[in-house]
């Protein structure tokens, strides 16, 4: 039998600014990013994982080939929006949340 997937509400969904991305903490302390693009709403770590600092939210939002990605204001790698793949190293990646938007709030997803 499937786990019924645990909802924490965040934020209202008009707090996350078009094109741009703000931080939220998860009742286990994490830090997630929650991103609002034309394409939907999006929630990654906040950890830049090649600096260790929680700055993704304060990240340039664009797109490559396409693809919506968020640019670390550290070192500019780029994270796919919809998984977390960091498309200048395969090898690395930060995790990625189900996020939906219900009643106006945005809510993040766990396990």
């Amino acid at each position: 039998m499937a786990q019924e997937r645990v909802w924490t509400a965040v934020c209202p969904v008009e707090t996350v600014p078009l094109g741009a991305g703000v931080a939220a903490l998860l009742p286990d302390g994490l830090q997630v990013a929650v991103f609002r693009t034309g394409d939907g709403v999006f929630a990654l770590s906040n950890v830049d994982p090649f600096s260790g600092a929680a700055v993704l939210s304060r990240g340039i939002i664009g797109d490559r080939g396409g693809v919506p990605v968020v640019a670390s204001p550290m070192h500019k790698q780029c994270f796919e929006l919809s998984t977390g793949q960091c498309l200048d190293d395969p090898e690395v990646r930060v995790a990625c949340y189900p996020v939906r938007v219900a009643a106006g709030t945005v809510e993040v997803g766990g396990p």
